[in-house]
């Protein structure tokens, strides 16, 4: 049971970059219809997926399970290169997009929408850096504020996920 239960909250290291790009995409446009239609309901989902990714990356995510196992795929078969990054960073990040969306929530439910409304625009300004430039505000951040052995060295995290694919694939590992 342990050994599930730690599974469940774990996040992927390394993370592909085309799967969070396509998150960060889907939260640019979860956001922008909050700004648009500014109705309280649409921060729940908003802010959910924030709160699974956080706790379990992309597997109680719906948007993380659409990047992961849909977007990502297909745009990989179309010649998109995966890129793969640290996952502490974007874990980090996701946090920061909680922070900001339960932040909005909670404007919202005091009757402050202002402070919703603001919070929510700059989450749609770090969301498009991520998904249309590569650039993670979170990542940063993270960078400037906490000491990453693993961030320096991906190497060792890239050759584990090859060999666990090959061996989901049935092939021999590679060192």
């Amino acid at each position: 049971m342990v050994p599930a239960v730690r599974r469940l909250f774990s996040f992927p290291d390394p993370v592909n970059e085309t799967s969070a790009r396509t998150v960060a995409a889907g939260v640019v446009l979860q956001a922008s219809v909050f700004l648009v239609v500014r109705e309280w309901w649409v921060l729940v989902p908003l802010t959910y997926g924030f709160a699974a990714r956080v706790a379990t990356g992309p597997t109680l995510s719906p948007l993380g399970q659409f990047a992961t196992r849909v977007a990502a795929p297909l745009l990989g078969r179309r010649g998109v290169e995966h890129r793969f990054v640290p996952g502490p960073p974007k874990r980090f990040a996701q946090a920061i997009g909680l922070a900001f969306t339960a932040g909005a929530s909670i404007a919202w439910a005091l009757g402050a929408p202002t402070v919703s409304i603001v919070l929510i625009s700059f989450l749609v300004v770090a969301a498009t850096l991520e998904s249309a430039f590569a650039v993670c505000l979170g990542c940063i951040a993270f960078r400037f504020f906490f000491e990453c052995e693993d961030c320096n060295d991906i190497s060792a995290r890239l050759r584990q996920a090859l060999q666990a694919q090959q061996a989901a694939a049935g092939a021999p590992a590679t060192n």
